[in-house]
């Protein structure tokens, strides 16, 4: 895992104002596993990641730490791929294209 996880992990609960006791309970592992992973003693398992972002209400690419986006970003394609003849590119492409730039200025 990386160095954003446990950060991560321990400044959701905080935040929520949630003891260690009650969010290991509500995940369903022990106290002692939550703060290992909290630390960044242990590694967790997906099944796991995926629990505590729906527990928290974030993305797992939030939790992870690959991207400052609580609710995550979202690729929005239209419904057909027409052709756009002014340059060249399918829409998907654009939008692929336009979605990235977009995350990666909100970065900077």
């Amino acid at each position: 895992m990386n160095s954003d996880f446990p950060r991560i992990l321990t400044l959701l609960r905080k935040e929520q104002g949630i003891s260690q006791k009650k969010a290991a309970a509500d995940l369903g592992i022990s106290q002692a596993l939550l703060s290992h992973y909290e630390k960044g003693i242990r590694e967790c398992g997906l099944d796991f990641i995926v629990r505590t972002a729906d527990y928290y209400g974030v993305s797992c690419d939030y939790l992870l730490g690959k991207t400052p986006h609580r609710q995550g970003e979202k690729l929005h394609v239209p419904e057909t791929e027409e052709e756009d003849t002014h340059d060249g590119l399918p829409n998907v492409s654009r939008k692929i294209i336009s979605n990235s730039l977009h995350i990666v200025f909100g970065i900077l």
